[in-house]
């Protein structure tokens, strides 16, 4: 085969594993060039298996915080105290069954990123905890008083139209706000049909 033949995966610069031929993509790598280096949050919108967790971890890769964690985490499917539990942990004792204390996702990637995925299925309860503390960056344990810092590189992923949701009052709008630092959307297959050839 010709060189002008081969797959464009992109492995050079940090982006492994990414398929960059079509203009869409190209487009979103060069975003994410620009925006990894600083503490900008990251929205990462798109339908389900587009990549938005690959995505996530190419900023993450391409930051200061590249030597840190980078700790993804799923909203969808969970329980509002579950999800408070998860995001920001707990002391002994807080609730039966706490025997131990336990870090957050925010705790434990303090000085990395953190991906929220489905950011979207969040309670809009825990949407307002969540807005607190992007705003203070600290957290407070379930069970606790005090707070504890937490700095995280900010980026969330969703399948669902969020200006919408915010419309029809879903979706907390100051949130919306604070999570779109810089926004990418990553278009489906159907739309790159010229990176089929490419990913076989």
């Amino acid at each position: 085969h010709e060189a002008a033949d081969m797959p464009e995966v992109v492995q050079h610069d940090g982006f492994e594993g990414i398929i960059a031929g079509s203009e869409p993509m190209r487009r979103i790598l060069q975003t994410i060039r620009t925006v990894a280096p600083s503490n900008l949050p990251v929205l990462i919108t798109g339908e389900s298996g587009t990549g938005k967790e690959l995505l996530a971890a190419a900023v993450h890769k391409n930051s200061l915080r590249a030597p840190k964690r980078f700790v993804a985490f799923n909203c969808a499917g969970q329980s509002e105290s579950l999800l408070e539990d998860a995001l920001f942990g707990h002391v002994r004792g807080a609730f039966t069954g706490a025997e131990k204390e336990r870090d957050g996702v925010f705790e434990y990637a303090s000085g990395g990123t953190l991906f929220l995925d489905e950011i979207g299925d969040m309670p809009m309860t825990m949407q307002a905890k969540l807005l607190r503390v992007l705003e203070s960056g600290e957290v407070v344990r379930l069970g606790s008083n005090d707070a504890r810092k937490a700095d995280v590189r900010f980026v969330s992923a969703t399948n669902k139209d969020l200006q919408k949701m915010v419309a029809e009052g879903a979706f907390r709008q100051d949130l919306f706000f604070r999570i779109k630092g810089s926004h990418v959307h990553v278009p489906p297959l159907r739309e790159r049909r010229e990176d089929i050839p490419r990913i076989v």
